[in-house]
């Protein structure tokens, strides 16, 4: 490990988050939009500023906070399909990166003697043990490794608290970043223990906890204002659920996309949820915030079949966008009415599956697919590639990536990139 530089030892003294940072899941509005300007239309080896590699493979998203990339990995079984070695030697990687060069500053390992699911089958092996993102207030940096825990570090990786929220293991693993809520550090731990519960992100201690009702839920909860009054999503199987995020009360919940996989976030426009789930058993539809009780007969405004597995929707001026992973297509429907504008392949020549969830920057969307690259859209209601930019390495890229200061930081499943202007 690097020694700890001062400049950074300075930066990690700051706090709390500034508008320069990315400091959760799909940045620091939640939704992939960024305000951020000069990003890269296309890039290659020579626009990486730095690359780093890590400990292990992931397919968490970096966060920014105080002049460092936070981030996961893991290592020790379940890097190689036909050889996954020990799962005993199965350990998370909590990683703090220098943002000035890509020096490793600290990596916290974490272990558990909580029994994983094997590395096999058709989607543990698709993304592997650390997909949550991490979340940032500035002061403290919080992990969630699924049945290895939450974990709560300061900025300079001394570690103030964990805390178990499950131990059941799925077949698929896990997906699902915590958030932040004023005091609360709210996870969805349906998959692990059944429940949605709300830590003090303090000391780590429950709040509260809605246990049950959470069937097929991988999303990371969104969180909504409603009339003056804030409203936290969860998307399951079956039901769209609304509840008090300072108390866990259920305010409303509506009849919602039933499927295996609802693993994409909740996009929310001037008191509407868009919901996207699995093609098919699914599809997607738009939700007005708001009422009590069940809702399902006052509140849909409308349900269409095309959807998505796993990569989040966008709201852009009227507009909603997606990428379906089953048919490797982008997607665009009227806000209003979901009407469909356009659903065109990605590439002719074959199906590119996107796991990421998209980021919207000046007028383009940036897609990163698992293995063929960024695909760099127009946002605009009429189909427009314009950047297709190879992968900067052969391994798999799931993660969404961070946006600060004109510049990229993307991660794949051996290397952390720093693409854009050089600093």
């Amino acid at each position: 490990m690097h020694p700890f530089p001062l400049l950074a030892a300075a930066a990690l003294s700051l706090s709390p988050v500034t508008a320069a940072d990315w400091p959760g899941f799909r940045g620091p509005t939640a939704d992939g939009r960024t305000a951020e300007t000069g990003l890269p239309l296309t890039w290659g080896e020579p626009d990486v500023a730095w690359k780093t590699e890590l400990p292990g493979p992931g397919s968490s998203s970096p966060i920014i906070v105080a002049g460092v990339v936070y981030l996961t990995c893991y290592s020790g079984y379940g890097s190689d399909l036909k050889e996954p070695g020990d799962p005993a030697q199965l350990t998370r990687h909590a990683l703090c990166v220098n943002r000035a060069d890509g020096r490793i500053l600290w990596d916290k390992a974490v272990k558990t003697d909580v029994p994983d699911k094997a590395y096999a089958g058709q989607y543990i092996t698709m993304h592997g043990y650390a997909s949550s993102t991490p979340v940032s207030d500035g002061t403290h940096v919080y992990f969630f490794f699924g049945p290895a825990g939450v974990h709560a570090y300061t900025l300079r990786g001394e570690e103030v608290w964990q805390t178990n929220v499950g131990e059941k293991a799925h077949d698929w693993g896990n997906g699902a970043s915590p958030i932040l809520y004023k005091n609360l550090l709210i996870v969805n731990a349906a998959l692990e223990g059944d429940h949605l519960v709300a830590l003090d992100k303090t000391t780590g201690k429950v709040v509260w906890t809605v246990r049950g009702g959470l069937p097929a839920s991988w999303n990371t909860p969104t969180l909504a204002t409603v009339d003056g009054h804030e409203e936290l999503l969860v998307n399951a199987s079956g039901k769209l659920r609304a509840f008090d995020p300072a108390t866990g009360q259920e305010l409303w919940n509506c009849r919602s996309l039933r499927g295996a996989e609802l693993c994409p976030s909740v996009a929310v426009n001037e008191g509407v949820a868009y919901v996207i789930g699995l093609p098919g058993q699914g599809g997607a539809m738009a939700v007005r915030l708001g009422g009590k009780g069940d809702v399902s007969a006052t509140h849909v405004l409308w349900e269409i079949k095309s959807g998505s597995n796993v990569s989040s929707p966008v709201y852009h001026e009227g507009h909603v966008y997606w990428a379906n992973d089953s048919r490797g297509s982008f997607h665009c429907v009227k806000a209003e009415t979901g009407e469909e504008v356009f659903a065109t392949p990605m590439s002719q020549e074959r199906r590119n599956r996107v796991f990421a969830s998209p980021i919207l920057s000046e007028g383009r969307f940036y897609y990163v697919s698992r293995d063929q690259g960024t695909f760099v859209l127009s946002a605009k209601p009429t189909f427009e590639l314009l950047a297709h930019n190879p992968p900067l390495d052969s391994s798999i890229c799931n993660a969404t990536p961070a946006v600060a200061d004109g510049q990229f930081y993307l991660r794949s499943d051996r290397f952390l990139y720093c693409v854009g202007k050089r600093r």
